[in-house]
């Protein structure tokens, strides 16, 4: 584990003072890391006998001159670490010591930015990125998305409850317009059963979110940003397994384990599941479905949105060798099962529909430093996913929600008589190598190669043609960069992109003009262009950073946008390429107060002028989304955090988030007469949020050892409109939302941790809505239990 090299300007400041010692003085030398070997810098090695100090390198290491033969005691003392006392005897004076500082397990603050703090990574990177610390979210039952919804200028938004559909938005870009890695891989097509907000926090080490301008290493071709999760390092052995029950018949279960021999052999395991009944309250209207009469406002249970997944990860291979620092064979496999409770909207309700999806997908890890040369790092990555997915709609009924239902007697069901099985056979090729000669110059080049072909039938209709016409897609991103890097003040880079595409599907026609006569004719469309950005940050003084970017970036349609999902979204094969030039401005300061008190405060604005915007629309008979191209949309915002800690006692923080997207296309296809809706706010789409975090941990609560942490969380979304504005008298909006959640850990043991969580999320059951008008679960209550050994 690395922190920053700003607390090591902190800690210098405060508690460094000179030392005047004789060429012939003994030498206390060594090295302090974390539990699993990694140097940690800034921390604070105090000689509680001359009452003087200093703190360690950007390498972890220290060194003291001693002119007394003396015994000495030390401590050892960093934020999120429990402190350590050692007496240095006089014949340890020659040896190289090692020191291990054990992680605070309960120094637990709901939300930690490390790319805020971590000086020495920010140094290096020109690039507008937060860091979630994810083992700070370990002991809570957040999964990824849920972690991601704390973060400024970021929106989560859910169709429902556990596992439901998900839809990301950053700084106004949202859905596919965001690109999400594992390690650098992309997530493309990972299918159903491996989605942010069914992982849970507790396979992540940290969350890296780039805004607007993403690097090149990560291959995306992303308009407004990129997510890259980042999994546990892992060099020794360890096991933390956890168990949750909670509200609506939720149960969460994992298990992360790995064996690290002497040799570098490496076995990883992680295995998860997830199952929740789903069965929370909403509002909505009602009618009879046999005689029709109208019941507005009623408030009932859901009924058919039973969810539950299991996902195992395997990994086995080499670390520490001299042909590779990292080599690893591994196998993800999963299965989920979902019942479809609604269509697009709440007026939709079905009561037998549901899907199933499994990943079988095997992958290739490979990384090492100075290949060949010193300087010269290679990373290559692969997977291809054999998983499935299944549509299963055959019962032919109309439910409402008092669950009362009107079955017929022909064949069909209740959206589309189907039982649709496909496969996606996504395979995805990522290689990236850097150079840095010298202390300044680095440049960089990557390739991602990604292929979709969808093959599927039904058995219900064996001999359609329609399920044997091609679909496929094939995706190379290339690109090269150059940084150049000024010592402690900052640097900047220049960077270039190549987007290629090529789309081979079939279009309905009808070739005699004769009714119900279909035939279908081949296609293939390829698009090809270039990318280009720059980036650059400048240290005004040790704790004051500016930071600006600009990227002219392009995002090529989804599979799942031109073909559809089978569920809630119809494809859209006339889509077009998005693309748009995107701004960014920040700065952040951190101020150590006094030795107990720290103010952090970043803040970023951003512009963003998209073209061919590809965004979400109901379709025709309001049942279903389409994605659609607006010709131009510009989105001009602000975003900014501040945070306050006071030692390891409390820590508290609050985001705020302001986002103008606007529909810029004043002419729409065919028209010469300006659009309606020209210059109005894009609908559907939050434009102010934030979150606002307290945090309090209690050493040594109930005996000596033991901790209590205590959290609270709470959001805000401003109200939003659900239509265009300038359309329709009646102006239809999203209300406003304010959820409060709370928490509780405790831990116990000594070797071994144990903890015990008490949460509450929407803690006065508020009404929270996202899309379209899609109610999410009100108040609910869950307890966790956590062991872990590392």
């Amino acid at each position: 584990m690395q922190y920053n090299k700003i607390l090591s300007v902190i800690f210098l400041c405060l508690f460094l003072t000179q030392f005047g010692y004789s060429q012939e003085a003994d030498q206390i030398k060594g090295t302090v890391t974390d539990q699993e070997g990694q140097p940690i810098p800034g921390v604070l090695v105090q000689i509680l006998e001359l009452k003087k100090g200093l703190v360690t390198e950007a390498d972890g290491t220290f060194r003291l001159q001693l002119s007394s033969n003396e015994d000495y005691t030390l401590t050892f003392s960093f934020l999120g670490y429990e402190s350590k006392q050692q007496i240095i005897s006089k014949d340890q004076r020659a040896k190289n010591l090692t020191i291990q500082l054990t992680e605070a397990a309960t120094d637990l603050q709901e939300f930690t930015l490390l790319g805020k703090s971590e000086l020495s990574e920010i140094r290096e990177k020109a690039f507008n990125v937060e860091v979630v610390d994810a083992r700070k979210l370990h002991h809570t039952n957040l999964d990824l998305g849920h972690a991601l919804d704390r973060v400024s200028g970021v929106r989560v938004r859910e169709s429902g409850g556990v596992g439901s559909r998900m839809n990301f938005s950053l700084n106004g870009f949202s859905g596919k317009q965001v690109k999400f890695f594992i390690d650098g891989i992309p997530m493309d097509d990972f299918g159903s059963s491996f989605q942010l907000n069914n992982i849970p926090i507790n396979l992540s080490e940290r969350i890296e979110v780039y805004k607007g301008v993403v690097p090149i290493g990560l291959g995306a071709d992303a308009l407004g940003g990129a997510v890259n999760i980042v999994t546990k390092k892992v060099r020794r052995n360890y096991v933390d397994a956890s168990y949750s029950f909670g509200s609506f018949n939720t149960h969460r279960t994992v298990i992360n384990t790995a064996f690290v021999d002497k040799s570098g052999f490496t076995v990883q395991f992680n295995a998860f599941q997830n199952y929740s009944d789903n069965n929370y309250w909403v509002n909505v209207d009602v009618a009879d479905i046999e005689t029709g009469k109208y019941y507005p406002n009623q408030r009932v249970r859901r009924f058919h949105d039973n969810y539950h997944n299991e996902t195992v990860i395997t990994q086995v291979g080499v670390q520490g060798k001299p042909y590779a620092d990292k080599l690893m064979l591994g196998l993800t496999a999963g299965k989920n099962y979902a019942e479809v409770q609604t269509g697009a909207r709440l007026v939709s309700v079905f009561g037998d529909w549901h899907r199933k999806g499994t990943i079988l997908m095997p992958t290739l890890k490979y990384n090492k430093g100075d290949l060949f040369t010193k300087g010269l790092d290679l990373n290559i990555n692969a997977n291809y996913n054999f998983g499935t997915e299944q549509n299963i709609d055959t019962v032919n009924r109309r439910y409402n929600w008092f669950q009362q239902y009107k079955e017929y007697e022909t064949e069909g069901g209740e959206r589309s008589y189907s039982m649709y099985k496909f496969k996606n056979n996504n395979a995805v090729f990522t290689a990236n190598a850097h150079y840095q000669f010298g202390d300044l110059h680095t440049i960089a080049v990557s390739h991602v190669f990604n292929s979709f072909n969808r093959t599927g039938s039904d058995e219900l209709y064996p001999e359609k043609e329609i399920y044997e016409q091609p679909r496929k897609t094939s995706k190379n991103i290339t690109g090269l960069s150059y940084q150049l890097n000024w010592e402690e003040k900052g640097s900047i880079s220049a960077f270039s992109k190549i987007y290629k595409q090529s789309n081979f599907f079939a279009m309905a026609y009808n070739p005699t003009g004769n009714y119900g006569d279909v035939a279908y004719r081949n296609n293939k469309e390829t698009f090809t262009y270039p990318g280009y950005g720059v980036t650059g940050s400048y240290f005004l003084t040790g704790n004051f950073q500016l930071k600006a970017s600009f990227e002219k970036s392009y995002r090529l349609p989804e599979p799942e946008e031109l073909f559809g999902d089978m569920v809630n979204l119809q494809g859209n094969l006339d889509l077009k390429p998005e693309n748009s030039y995107n701004y960014n401005l920040g700065l952040s300061i951190w101020k150590q107060l006094h030795a107990d008190h720290r103010l952090d405060f970043s803040a970023n604005g951003f512009y963003r002028d998209a073209h061919d915007f590809i965004r979400p629309r109901l379709n025709n008979n309001q049942s279903m989304q389409v994605m659609d191209n607006l010709y131009n949309v510009t989105n001009l915002g602000v975003e900014g955090e501040i945070r306050y800690s006071y030692g390891n006692l409390i820590n508290a923080g609050t985001n705020i988030t302001y986002q103008n997207l606007r529909n810029n296309t004043k002419y729409e296809e065919g028209q010469t007469v300006p659009s309606l809706v020209y210059r109005d706010r894009v609908p559907n789409m939050p434009y102010l949020f934030g979150n606002a975090d307290i945090n309090v941990l209690l050493s040594n609560a109930f005996g000596k050892g033991n901790d209590l942490a205590l959290g609270y969380n709470l959001l805000y979304v401003h109200a939003f409109y659900l239509y265009w504005p300038s359309l329709g008298a009646e102006k239809f909006d999203v209300p406003m939302q304010l959820s409060h959640d709370l928490s509780a850990t405790y831990t116990t043991g000594a070797k071994g941790k144990l903890q015990l969580v008490a949460e509450c999320r929407n803690l006065f059951d508020k009404v929270l809505y996202d899309n379209f008008s899609l109610q999410k679960p009100g108040r609910s209550f869950s307890g966790k239990i956590r062991y872990f050994i590392y």
